[in-house]
């Protein structure tokens, strides 16, 4: 009866070992990496921080780093007071560069429209860290932001973030997207089904593409463009700035700022001021095979280690010698 005992325990350390490398292997890779999803090309569209179908209008000392131009429309109203830097112009009367914009526009909406989904958000995106990846919120429900989103490089600047709906896209006031380790403002979509909004005071990254009309409330910083289809675009006292587009170089931390900018004629507009602190503990939904970051990641990496070191007390107890026994039973 001994020998079966020693027996036993020279057989059993094997195979605890074996299970729990198997636990540790699957837990470790479950932490996989963001989706691989190739960028959105606006082509001549990118030359715009404003684009509308039928009229861009703006209210106050609005700044736009790049141009503002509609089509098939010809009314653009506000510019004076608002401020077009050189060289980016007005661009009118559906000029044939307009025209040409508003095409490209259409096969960048298509485009983003027509990835496949990674991951369903909540319909809310406040308090979300996400990695790079094609989202909507359930069944492509509309969007809102009401605090913080936090988008997740992961050291990679060609990280592509697209976010999909059907409906609607509205911010809430003093919202803020947010982005860090070489997350790119170029590489950030919002497709938009419908209208979007910006609610006031707000801090946006990313190219709105909006079906119908798109609004930028008063007080407004974007890094990066809102570009209308078929309806119009307006403006309050906004500041566009371009998109951040470092593609060489991995960044640690991108945050979005609002910067000041110094208007023509001795003029100084100054964007707000943007608050870009991520939100602690902030998770990505769910579902889908996006990774999860925050308290879930922190769970998985602990029970991964729980297995590691598991496996490690059952190869120290299968080098241990079996016991010998002088007497038989």
């Amino acid at each position: 009866m001994s020998l079966i005992r020693a027996t036993t325990i020279r057989r059993s350390p094997p195979l605890l070992m074996g299970v729990g490398l198997v636990v540790a292997s699957f837990m470790v890779g479950n932490t996989a990496n963001a989706a691989i999803v190739p960028t959105v090309p606006l082509a001549s569209a990118a030359n715009y921080s404003v684009l509308g179908g039928q009229t861009v209008t703006n209210t106050g000392p609005s700044v736009l780093n790049n141009s503002v131009g509609v089509s098939p429309g010809t009314a653009i109203t506000g510019f004076p007071p608002g401020i077009v830097t050189p060289p980016a112009i007005v661009d009118a009367n559906a000029s044939a560069t307009a025209a040409q914009a508003q095409a490209d526009l259409t096969a960048a909406y298509l485009d983003a429209a027509g990835r496949p989904l990674n991951a369903e958000t909540t319909a809310d995106l406040s308090g979300l860290t996400l990695v790079g990846g094609v989202y909507s919120g359930p069944s492509k429900s509309p969007l809102s932001l009401t605090g913080t989103l936090v988008l997740d490089g992961e050291g990679d600047p060609n990280s592509v973030f697209i976010f999909q709906t059907d409906s609607t896209l509205i911010t809430g006031s003093a919202s803020t997207v947010s982005l860090i380790n070489g997350a790119q403002e170029c590489n950030v979509f919002w497709q938009v089904g419908s209208s979007a909004t910006l609610g006031t005071g707000s801090v946006f990254a990313g190219n709105i593409l909006a079906l119908t009309d798109i609004s930028v409330t008063t007080g407004v910083t974007v890094h990066g463009r809102a570009l209308a289809r078929n309806g119009q675009t307006t403006l309050d006292s906004d500041v566009f700035t371009s998109p951040t587009c470092d593609l060489t170089t991995s960044v640690t931390t991108t945050t979005a700022v609002a910067a000041a900018t110094t208007a023509p004629a001795d003029t100084t507009t100054t964007a707000p001021a943007a608050a870009t602190t991520a939100p602690g503990g902030g998770t990505t939904p769910v579902a889908g095979t996006i990774p999860r970051t925050g308290s879930q990641a922190e769970t998985t990496l602990l029970l991964a280690g729980v297995a590691l070191v598991l496996g490690a007390f059952a190869i120290s107890v299968a080098r241990r010698k079996p016991a010998t026994h002088s007497n038989h039973s």
